[in-house]
């Protein structure tokens, strides 16, 4: 069991300096050796847990969505789950910094590099579009595909402002939601 604990903190260590050197350097910028500085890992043990280099990167994907997406789970109480994704965005920008979706740069830097990478954003993005959705219709009632569309937009239109002006603009899209929302009900009524 200890043994399967050092391994997973390893594979752990690797991913987290990934996605420091990733978010510094850009995901094919730097190299082999810039991305495992901060883990101490070998090339070996990179190749070990993850195959490969885009291997590390898959993976420093994966677990980024995972904790984003973790972090969406609706707390009990808050009665605007709406607002909720853009207060979840501001606090994880405030957490993360702001550079705009690593998913993103990911897909825009490998896009005609590896397709496995193009392939696990766009599922990314799938299953964040349907968060939204889900929500949509839980403070409408009813489904609505092209008002989460607009939230959707909103909320990624304000994680790329963000990073060339400051957390503001997550407010500002998130007064936009709720005037499109609120739009949404008096028409329904």
């Amino acid at each position: 069991m200890v043994i399967q604990s050092c391994v997973m903190d390893k594979r752990n260590d690797m991913i987290a300096g990934a996605v420091r050197a990733f978010d510094a350097g850009g995901f094919r910028g730097i190299g082999v050796d810039g991305i495992l500085a901060s883990s101490g890992a070998s090339t070996r043990t990179l190749y070990k847990h993850f195959g490969s280099r885009d291997g590390l990167v898959l993976a420093v994907l994966e677990e980024r969505h995972r904790d984003f997406m973790n972090r969406l789970k609706p707390r009990s109480g808050h009665a605007d789950p709406i607002g909720e994704l853009f207060d979840t965005l501001e606090h994880w920008l405030t957490e993360h910094g702001a550079r705009g979706c690593m998913l993103l740069r990911a897909r825009s830097e490998y896009a005609a590099a590896n397709e496995d990478v193009v392939a696990l954003v766009r599922r990314q993005k799938e299953e964040f579009e349907r968060e939204v959705a889900r929500r949509v219709e839980t403070v409408l009632g009813y489904a609505d595909g092209r008002l989460a569309t607009q939230i959707w937009l909103l909320f990624e239109g304000a994680t790329a402002a963000a990073s060339v002006s400051d957390l503001s603009v997550v407010g500002a899209a998130k007064q936009a939601a709720g005037v499109l929302v609120a739009a949404a009900q008096s028409r329904s009524r």
